[in-house]
């Protein structure tokens, strides 16, 4: 059955020059969207309405599902934008678009290792204190966050990722693994119509999406006029925290957090940071992260990652009971099921160190829930 509604604000949306906020314009103006089509219709050529029609054939064949402003499903955050998107497209678990508490994460592209490991480790904490990583999918740090937060709750978290292509145009091509990973445990959306390429304005719109979701942002790794920095700007003007990771003054990807921290933005070290901020911003119930404790060389002594920096994720070197596991590995790839029955450690400690592995270089995922040891590591 046709959403006649749906195919109204499909046709006004991408009509040309009719933006978010023309479009609301219109629609105010008009009193209704089948009276602001009639309005527009007398200045310019309306986008086509079979076109519109066949965009929402092709979301119900591929499972996606075009959520309108007018939709109770819409996430209500959004719509405290005054251009918000008029439809979002939407692939994925759509109970996530009103999660009760988001944090996003974002960052540079270029971001060292210890920058990527940091959001990581931050994104499996959030997650497992059932608070949703929003990011980018971008490379560096929002893959990362996206990546961490998968690895939590045993290898089955949540994540929302906004892209600033069609919702089925995975970008940048190298994280085609990882949006795939995103649609079938958290949830992809996209504002722009199928077929979408990358292009470069749209990533700044997606930007505002991306903070608007969220009731936090954390920055990791940014330069100083870098998109990240956009974002927590828009976060800003949209009364959201700030949260900022501070780095050397030497290294310039350090330069964009060591700013925001100047201009008040909250310092993060870990996890706790966040949860402690958010839970008294608002009295918001999220639940207490539970300290994720990695066996040492002696199974007595117990180190709280949180407190405890050089351990494991927060650095580049590798834990002695990491070698253990590695040593489990072979180049040809291991079931990852199989390695956790028998490596004998807690789904928390093994994920987290195969998630040091990965970051560390040392290992890398394989089709079919495989993880194999790199050639010449």
């Amino acid at each position: 059955m046709k959403d006649e509604n749906l195919i109204d604000i499909l046709q006004l949306i991408n009509t040309d020059c009719i933006g978010p906020v023309k479009f609301y314009a219109a629609v105010k103006k008009a009193g209704s969207i089948r009276n602001a089509l009639k309005m527009v219709a007398q200045k310019r050529t309306l986008y086509s309405r079979e076109r519109a029609q066949i965009e929402c054939e092709n979301a119900a064949k591929l499972g996606v599902k075009i959520i309108a402003y007018t939709n109770k499903q819409y996430p209500q955050n959004l719509l405290q934008l005054n251009d918000a998107p008029p439809v979002i497209y939407a692939w994925g678990n759509t109970d996530l678009l009103n999660y009760p508490v988001c944090v996003s994460i974002v960052g540079a592209r270029n971001a060292s290792i210890g920058g990527r490991k940091m959001a990581s480790r931050i994104a499996y904490d959030l997650t497992e204190a059932e608070v949703l990583v929003v990011s980018g999918l971008a490379r560096g740090i929002d893959a990362a966050a996206h990546k961490g937060a998968l690895y939590a709750k045993g290898q089955q978290g949540p994540t929302l990722a906004v892209l600033g292509t069609g919702v089925d145009v995975p970008y940048p091509t190298e994280n085609t693994e990882l949006y795939n990973a995103v649609r079938d445990s958290g949830l992809l959306i996209s504002e722009l119509p199928f077929g979408t390429p990358a292009q470069v304005a749209n990533f700044p719109r997606r930007n505002r999406i991306i903070s608007a979701l969220s009731d936090g942002t954390l920055v990791v790794e940014a330069g100083v006029n870098s998109g990240s920095l956009i974002t927590a700007k828009l976060a800003l003007e949209q009364g959201k925290e700030i949260f900022a990771v501070p780095g050397s003054p030497m290294e310039s990807r350090s330069a964009g957090p060591n700013k925001l921290i100047k201009e008040g933005a909250l310092l993060v070290e870990n996890a706790d940071d966040i949860l402690n901020a958010l839970s008294m911003r608002a009295g918001q119930q999220i639940k207490e992260q539970k300290t994720l404790l990695l066996p040492l060389d002696k199974p007595q002594n117990q180190v709280n990652i949180s407190a405890h920096k050089e351990v494991s994720i927060l650095t580049s070197e590798i834990p002695t009971e990491n070698v253990r596991l590695i040593d489990m590995i072979s180049y040809e790839g291991v079931d990852i099921d199989e390695l956790l029955r028998s490596c004998g450690l807690t789904q928390s400690d093994f994920f987290a160190q195969i998630l040091d592995l990965e970051f560390s270089g040392k290992v890398e995922r394989h089709a079919g829930n495989k993880i194999a040891k790199i050639k010449g590591k």
